[in-house]
């Protein structure tokens, strides 16, 4: 009782009389400021909405996918975290749910993580045939390999990561070297954007495995291609996505739920504040934009965070009511 009485007479001190209800309903909040760019910036845009527009306490704290989820789970903490890729952790976090202890908020990414193979829409745009992979496996002259240019290429995902195991099963399921094509080892990932960045600057086609959203998807125009199927999850975990599968199949990547998760004791003190986190979601193309920014300005999330709120207005005012976006606003 205490504590809530000198949090509650604080707040009045700083926000005035009629914002301490406001900022004693949402009190301290630690949010998860997971080790990936999208995830990063998030966790800066909720603190900085958070803090000047709710008149809470943001402490972040680092987080990746599974030691974040574990915490979250059998501890409480930390409060929240703004974008779970939860197929990862789908069994355990239905069971959080069902038993009370968490809750799934709105998706944050729109359209959900996606995974596939693409090519430069100035190519997509020139060869509109080209719809499917299978169509343009059908054209290697236009996806000149760098070694040997009378072959096609398929980039492949860096090595060690799981996508590389997929995408090499799925060459192999295309029969892609029976038309012509090699399967290039880009060895990391920045070989893998370098590669995407030479294709544009010397306007030559590039097909490849490559992810959104992420900065290069941001910077770069490019066209996912179909596979022309439905994903198969269950072959998916019995074979694409198993490294060597003797009989890999035509599969379609699958698209990756991605949700904002609160505790349970959050969404209970968090009073207001919690419709914004019901509210807010981006989409793909604008979060990639926003870190094609960051990179090119060798930003940081927080600058990331500060360059979305200043210029997508439109976007994230709608996350919140007209006097906490004018909070906000100030607060810039």
């Amino acid at each position: 009782m205490k504590k809530l009485l000198a949090s509650t007479l604080l707040a009045a001190g700083l926000y005035g009389l009629a914002g301490s209800a406001q900022a004693a309903e949402c009190g301290e909040v630690s949010i998860a400021e997971m080790n990936w760019a999208s995830a990063g910036v998030a966790a800066q845009v909720d603190k900085i909405i958070l803090e000047s527009g709710y008149g809470c306490t943001v402490t972040l704290v680092t987080g990746d996918t599974m030691p974040t989820f574990t915490s979250m789970n059998e501890k409480g903490e930390p409060d929240v975290a703004p974008e779970m890729w939860v197929n990862a952790v789908r069994t355990p976090l239905d069971a959080a749910i069902a038993e009370g202890r968490l809750i799934q908020l709105a998706p944050l990414l729109s359209e959900g993580g996606v995974e596939g193979w693409w090519i430069p829409k100035f190519l997509a745009d020139e060869h509109p045939d080209i719809k499917t992979v299978q169509d343009a496996l059908k054209h290697p002259e236009l996806f000149p390999a760098p070694e040997d240019p009378s072959k096609g290429a398929v980039h492949n995902c860096p090595s060690g990561w799981n996508c590389q195991v997929s995408t090499s099963n799925l060459y192999r399921a295309l029969k892609a070297d029976d038309d012509g094509f090699v399967l290039v080892d880009t060895g990391s990932a920045a070989g893998l954007d370098g590669s995407i960045a030479n294709a544009f600057e010397k306007k030559t086609g590039w097909l490849g495995y490559y992810w959104a959203p992420t900065a290069i998807l941001g910077k770069y125009d490019m066209t996912r291609l179909s596979f022309g199927v439905e994903h198969d999850k269950a072959d998916w975990d019995a074979c694409t996505a198993v490294p060597d599968c003797p009989e890999p199949k035509v599969n379609s990547y699958p698209t990756s739920d991605v949700f904002t998760i609160v505790t349970k004791a959050f969404a209970e003190k968090a009073g207001v504040a919690m419709d914004y986190m019901k509210t807010r979601q981006w989409d793909n193309g604008t979060v990639g934009k926003v870190l094609a920014w960051m990179g090119e300005n060798q930003g940081t999330n927080e600058d990331a965070a500060r360059h979305f709120l200043e210029n997508y207005p439109d976007m994230w005012t709608k996350w919140v009511s007209p006097e906490v976006a004018e909070k906000v606003k100030a607060a810039l």
